[in-house]
C-alpha cells in the first residue's frame, strides 16, 4: 500500500489517471490529505464512493505517531519524539515566538556527519526519511495542538543535503498553496556544508533560507568539530556560499556554536572577519548544547557578548540565539538517544 502522505499534486494526478478518473480528482485528494487532514480515504466525501474504493485498493493514509512530548513550562517549547511505521524514532522541536510557531524537523534517523557537539550523530545514520515522513511531522504537530505552524527549520536530526531528493520534494510540496502552504521564505535548511549539493541547491533558485553550520573560524578547529571539513575545507565552502548568494540573491546565515576555550576568543572573531567579510551573510552565535557524551562547555555570557560586539562593529550582522527548551534538553538527538539507550547491568 502506498501512503498518500508525501505524494505531490502531480503524483496524485498520475494516481487518478491510472484509476481512470478525471484530473481534477487529483487536486481534490491532495486537498483532503494536506489541507483538510482527512484521517482516512473514506472521509473524502466529495469523491464518488466507487472512486474511494478504487483508491483504497492500493493507497492509504497513515501518520507517524507521537511517542512522547516534553514541555518546557518556562518558554512553552515542546519536544516531540515520533515513532515511524518501521519503529524507528525521530525528534521535532516546536518553538513559540512573537510571530508564531516554528517547528524544527528531522530529515534522517540519526546522522552520519560525526559533528562532535551533536547527540544525533553518536550512533550514526539508520536511514533517510521520505518526504512524507518529513512533512508529516508538521501535520501531526498541528493536528495534535490545533495550531498553525508558520515557519519550518530543517535542523533536526540528520543532514538535509545527504537526503537531497526527498528534502527537495518536501520543500516543493509544503509550499503548495492547495495544501500546507508555507512560503519558501518561511523555510530554513541547515547544512554542515556538503559543497556539491550547495551548488545543486543554488541552481534550483529557491527562495528558502540557507543556514550553514560553521562552528570553526579556521580549518584546524572546524575539522576537529566537524569531520565534513576534511572533505570540504573552508575555502571550498566559502566559494560555494558565494555562488549560492550570487545565484539566488539570498543572504546566508552561519551558525556558530560557542565552545569555551575552543572557538570563542577575539582572535577567532578576527578569523571569521576574513572569511565572511565579502559575503552577504548573518552570523548566529549559539551557546553550545552540553551533552553528557561530550566534554564541550558553553562559552561564558561575557565572551559571547564580546564576540558578537566585535563582529557587529566590523559590519557583519550578528545575533545571539535565545536558548529555548533548556529544561527539556531540546538539542538534536538527546530525546531519541535517551529513548533508545538500553539500561546497563
Amino acid at each position: 500500500m502506498t501512503n498518500l502522505i508525501g505524494l505531490t499534486q502531480d503524483q496524485l494526478y498520475e494516481v487518478v489517471r491510472e484509476l481512470g478518473e478525471a484530473k481534477f480528482r487529483g487536486k481534490q485528494i491532495y486537498e483532503w490529505v494536506y489541507k483538510h487532514r482527512a484521517p482516512s480515504i473514506d472521509h473524502m466525501t466529495n469523491l464518488p464512493k466507487d472512486t474511494r474504493e478504487k483508491l483504497k485498493e492500493k493507497h492509504t493514509i497513515e501518520h507517524i505517531k507521537i511517542e512522547k512530548i516534553l514541555i518546557d513550562e518556562k518558554d512553552e517549547t515542546h519536544k516531540f519524539l515520533f515513532s515511524l511505521n518501521d519503529q524507528n524514532t525521530i525528534e521535532g522541536v516546536l518553538m513559540k515566538y512573537k510571530y508564531g510557531y516554528a517547528l524544527c524537523v528531522s530529515t534522517q534517523v540519526g546522522c552520519k556527519m560525526g559533528c562532535t557537539f551533536c547527540a544525533s550523530t553518536l550512533e550514526g545514520v539508520v536511514r533517510s526519511l521520505t518526504s512524507g515522513e518529513i512533512i508529516d511531522q508538521i501535520m501531526v504537530v498541528e493536528n495534535h495542538l490545533q495550531i498553525r505552524i508558520s515557519n519550518v527549520v530543517l535542523m533536526g536530526s540528520g543532514e538535509p543535503l545527504d537526503n537531497y531528493d526527498e528534502v527537495l520534494k518536501f520543500i516543493y510540496n509544503v509550499n503548495n498553496s492547495n495544501g500546507i502552504n508555507i512560503g519558501q521564505r518561511h523555510l530554513t535548511l541547515s547544512t554542515c556544508g556538503i559543497v556539491p549539493k550547495i551548488y545543486d541547491l543554488a541552481k534550483e533558485n529557491l527562495q528558502i533560507n540557507l543556514s550553514i553550520s560553521l562552528h570553526g573560524s579556521n580549518d584546524f578547529i572546524r575539522s576537529k568539530m566537524m569531520p565534513i571539513n576534511k572533505r570540504y575545507p573552508l575555502q571550498q565552502l566559502m566559494e560555494a556560499c558565494k555562488f549560492y548568494i550570487e545565484k539566488t540573491g539570498r543572504r546566508i546565515s552561519f551558525e556558530y556554536s560557542m565552545v569555551n576555550g575552543v572557538n570563542d576568543k577575539i582572535e577567532h572573531a578576527k578569523e571569521l572577519e576574513v572569511l565572511l567579510k565579502a559575503l552577504n551573510c548573518h552570523v548566529n552565535l549559539i551557546p553550545v548544547n552540553e551533552i553528557k557524551e561530550r566534554d564541550f562547555i558553553k562559552s561564558s555570557k561575557d565572551n559571547i557578548i564580546r564576540f558578537s560586539r566585535y563582529l557587529n562593529d566590523i559590519g557583519i550582522p550578528t545575533t545571539i540565539r535565545r536558548e529555548l527548551g533548556s529544561s527539556i534538553n531540546a538539542a538534536c538527538g538527546q530525546l531519541r538517544r535517551n529513548h533508545t539507550e538500553k539500561p546497563k547491568g
